[in-house]
């Protein structure tokens, strides 16, 4: 434990690239092999305006990286936060840190982000895609990479969290996110194995199907169990699922559009 916290709390930009773009890669390759679905595309076309994207949150996330550090290290200080309201050994910590930063800087807000008008029209960006694969999860409009930040820092000061355990769970979140984006399809047993703590392809891809109510389900990035939590679970076969929203009209690579999107009268709902 102690060799994991010294390498996070120091983990190299380098690393944390390494991490990001690993991932994508490996997905991307796995995608090839063992597809759900055969899409009929090309995908380094497809993936370019979800690069583009990619590097949006970047910027972003490295301007909010000064607030989440000042965060951290406040709750540290002065042993602010659930992980300090007693004492408890440091993988229970880890745990209980885990959890509540999945729980508002992922759950939370992508839920806050379906239910609230002005948001959605953010987020509606990420739900446009129609072939989505593993760089999907980077495709989140500069607005909503904002939202998701401040509810970055808001989960690491209600966790308390130092930033070993932030950076620690920013590289789970980044590589589950594109786990989960995967167009990769799993043996049923291994599928049903794994989602029982953490979520699939074949359980997240449901939430990119184009109509309600299902748009409005499995909203879990790391951990799939606040979806049966709190009822927004749901099921359905791999081959009735259908990509986009059925409310969305427009090029959906067009980034001089997608970047519009927020500032149009259109509800999208």
């Amino acid at each position: 434990m102690d060799a994991i916290i010294t390498y996070f709390e120091t983990i190299p930009s380098l690393h944390r690239t390494i991490i990001l773009v690993g991932g994508i890669t490996f997905f991307w390759i796995l995608e090839g092999i063992i597809p759900i679905t055969k899409f009929s595309y090309k995908k380094f076309k497809h993936a370019g305006p979800n690069l583009f994207f990619t590097l949006t949150t970047i910027i972003i996330n490295f301007a909010f990286a000064f607030l989440i550090v000042k965060t951290s290290d406040w709750v540290t200080a002065n042993d602010f936060g659930a992980i300090h309201l007693f004492a408890m050994p440091i993988w229970v910590q880890l745990i209980v840190g885990l959890l509540i930063m999945d729980l508002v800087g992922a759950y939370t807000i992508h839920w806050v982000e379906h239910k609230i008008p002005f948001m959605w029209k953010f987020h509606v960006i990420h739900h446009s895609d129609e072939k989505v694969d593993t760089t999907t999860a980077l495709r989140h409009h500069p607005g909503e990479s904002v939202f998701r930040a401040v509810f970055t820092t808001l989960a690491v000061l209600l966790a308390g969290a130092p930033i070993w355990m932030v950076m620690l769970y920013q590289s789970i979140s980044a590589v589950l996110s594109q786990f989960n984006h995967a167009n990769m399809k799993l043996p049923n047993w291994l599928d049903k194995i794994i989602r029982v703590v953490i979520v699939t392809p074949g359980m997240h891809r449901i939430h990119h199907h184009f109509e309600r109510p299902q748009t409005d389900t499995n909203y879990g990035n790391v951990f799939s169990f606040w979806d049966r939590l709190f009822g927004t679970y749901h099921d359905m076969p791999a081959e009735d699922i259908v990509f986009g929203l059925d409310v969305f009209e427009g090029e959906t690579q067009n980034l001089g559009k997608l970047l519009k999107v927020p500032v149009e009268k259109k509800k999208y709902r």
